[in-house]
């Protein structure tokens, strides 16, 4: 399976702009035959938790049956972050769009502590299967809670993939957790991360791709929006910035 990530550059609460961004970068990884394509976390919005309950939406919101249509017409599966209406709240989301199918939602189950006064939790499936695979999705903080990978392995996944909002600062730690945990449960693993200023952070980028051993098999570079695909059947990797 060629799996994407995808390293956005967010514009603070502009749901159309950055719905243009992503389109972008989906064609980029339609060009290299990419079979499923990750963004990171919040990445329709930004990660702008004062802003939650004006860009709070729903999975079937109209705007995005643009990668509906992108997922139908190219045989991708898509998952876009965003904050989602739930009872009692907004929850931070991941929406999964899959070829002439129903829209599939992962809610984060584990929230940072500084996301409690804007998010609540959610309670849904923790894995997707694709093409007779089985991925587990997380979101950010949830890569720092080894129950979350736990339940992950334990659930079938052979692929466990990340959509994260990371500083410059903090991205290395991710990176080193991410390859422990690939290595621990034989994963293959992807994070996605951003580059500019999300909320008060200053994103990092180098989103990255392990292979089942915890080998680093591509990262993308702190300043640059792109994709990175990896091929876990050939192990090849290609690499296509956003020109």
């Amino acid at each position: 399976m060629k799996i994407c990530s995808a390293q956005t550059k967010p514009i603070r609460g502009d749901i159309q702009k950055n719905v243009e961004q992503h389109l972008a970068l989906i064609n980029q990884a339609i060009k290299h035959k990419a079979e499923f394509i990750v963004f990171p976390e919040l990445s329709i919005t930004g990660y702008e938790p004062t802003l939650t309950d004006e860009l709070a939406t729903i999975p079937d919101d109209e705007r995005f049956d643009v990668f509906q249509s992108k997922s139908d017409k190219n045989d991708i599966v898509i998952s876009i972050g965003a904050p989602i209406k739930n009872d009692g709240g907004v929850s931070i989301g991941m929406i999964t769009f899959r070829p002439k199918k129903p829209r599939k939602l992962y809610l984060k189950k584990h929230l940072f502590h500084t996301e409690l006064k804007h998010f609540v939790t959610g309670n849904t499936e923790t894995n997707i299967e694709i093409k007779n695979t089985t991925i587990g999705l997380a979101i950010c903080y949830e890569i720092s809670v080894p129950e979350h990978q736990k339940v992950a392995f334990e659930n079938g996944s052979e692929i466990y993939v990340a959509g994260i909002v990371e500083t410059v600062e903090g991205i290395e730690r991710a990176i080193d957790k991410m390859a422990t945990t690939s290595k621990k449960y034989a994963m293959v693993s992807l994070i996605a991360n951003c580059i500019g200023v999300s909320g008060k952070y200053d994103c990092g980028g180098k989103s990255s791709i392990w292979d089942a051993n915890g080998d680093l098999q591509g990262q993308l570079s702190g300043t640059e929006i792109g994709v990175l695909i990896y091929d876990t059947d050939s192990k090849e990797v290609d690499i296509d910035y956003l020109q």
